[in-house]
């Protein structure tokens, strides 16, 4: 059914986590270096490194390329790259490191677990304002992912990295932790080469439901890629949404026509610029195409309901090889009788019933009932079981 689309930039997809043979005496060499506390989005992108989902760099970004991705969406090479991946310390542990410097990168979140080294290329002082205007398109600390920004630490390290350590992620989740190599190689097996990934952090509903089954229509098979990485408060856990989504796609999807997988990104809600990188990380995965719904990516009314596809529109020949399905807001329709979308449904807002995760979510903790028509019956077994727990 012909090839894959190939990796972001190159042939072969390039993991920065070291060969086996030499992950101990990287480990040892490690012990010895100045320490770096990375935060959860740092460690976010570490592992993404580690498993070739960043392909093609090869650290956490220089002052070149940080200053060309905000302005441009370009590395200083001029490979397309939509949002910087950086690594910032304080002002006060920068001074204790040169130039050249091997460090350590540790994660505070899990006992200070060493994970990677960093040789530091370049020390520099990013104008964050500068960075969140391009990359958000706004300075506004209301966005999360302008807070974030805005209240990291005051200098970035550049350099290359060694990651000889991912945490618990691959043993938690083991089979839904699909590194690039292996979804590749399953697509290979299959005989897929058009392949619609679809990004969710919430457990599937029937709108949900709906999309995957119209790019299924122009694709040979659809790979439901969870977001692993930090959620908002209140979000439903990955184990349970694993489950839930297991049970759709077991009940209500052809054998062999939808793979689930997860892997470990964190939030930017950075809206257009972030649909982008989704795009990039699923290219790496082997996907031709991405669901782009409304809002892709987006936070309260930061950006207009079709930005995320528009930005697609405005990249140059070659930019990305993984192209956008662009799709609009999914309902069911009651003159209808079925599911339906604002391209093909004639109906006014009265006969729709329009479905949300947040929706879901407010439904199960109250205790409401669902209907058949917003979420499938053993989906909301598998949640109401969890919220059940929930209770004193």
């Amino acid at each position: 059914m012909g090839p894959l689309v190939s990796p972001h930039g190159r042939s072969t997809l390039s993991p920065l986590i070291a060969p086996k043979q030499k992950l101990a005496a990287v480990e040892r060499h490690a012990r010895k270096l100045f320490q770096i506390p990375m935060n959860s989005r740092e460690k976010s992108d570490l592992l993404l490194m580690a498993m070739g989902a960043y392909t093609p760099i090869k650290g956490f970004v220089g002052e070149a390329d940080w200053t060309n991705i905000c302005a441009n969406m370009r590395l200083d090479d001029g490979l397309f790259w939509p949002i910087p991946i950086t690594l910032s310390v304080a002002k006060s542990l920068a001074k204790n490191i040169a130039i050249g410097d091997e460090v350590v990168l540790i994660d505070p979140e899990d006992n200070n677990l060493p994970m990677a080294i960093l040789t530091v290329t370049e020390k520099y002082r990013p104008d964050l304002e500068f960075e969140c205007k391009h990359v958000f398109g706004t300075t506004n600390k209301a966005h999360p992912g302008v807070k974030n920004i805005l209240t990291q630490k005051e200098v970035n390290l550049g350099g290359k990295i060694v990651i000889f350590e991912e945490g618990n992620f691959p043993k938690i989740f083991k089979n839904l932790y699909l590194r690039p190599e292996k979804s590749r190689a399953m697509f290979q097996r299959l005989g897929w080469s058009r392949i619609a990934a679809f990004q969710t952090r919430n457990p599937m509903h029937r709108s949900h439901e709906h999309l995957v089954k119209i790019a299924m229509e122009v694709t040979h098979g659809v790979f439901v890629h969870q977001v692993l990485g930090k959620l908002k408060p209140g979000d439903i856990p990955a184990e349970v949404r694993v489950k839930a989504i297991d049970v759709l796609i077991n009940n209500y999807f052809p054998e062999n026509s939808v793979i689930q997988a997860g892997y470990p990104i964190e939030m930017r809600y950075a809206g257009p610029r972030e649909a982008l990188l989704h795009a990039l990380v699923r290219q790496n995965f082997g996907c031709s195409h991405l669901i782009v719904g409304r809002d892709h990516a987006g936070v309260g009314d930061f950006y207009g309901p079709y930005d995320a596809q528009d930005i697609f529109d405005t990249l140059w020949d070659g930019a990305l090889l993984t192209r956008p399905l662009k799709m609009d807001i999914t309902f069911y329709c009651k003159k209808c009788y079925g599911m339906a979308s604002a391209r093909n449904c004639p109906h006014n807002s009265n006969d729709r019933i329009n479905i949300t995760g947040t929706q879901q979510r407010e439904m199960l903790s109250s205790g409401k009932e669902i209907p058949p028509e917003f979420s499938r019956p053993e989906v909301v077994s598998v949640l109401r079981e969890y919220y059940q727990s929930l209770k004193p």
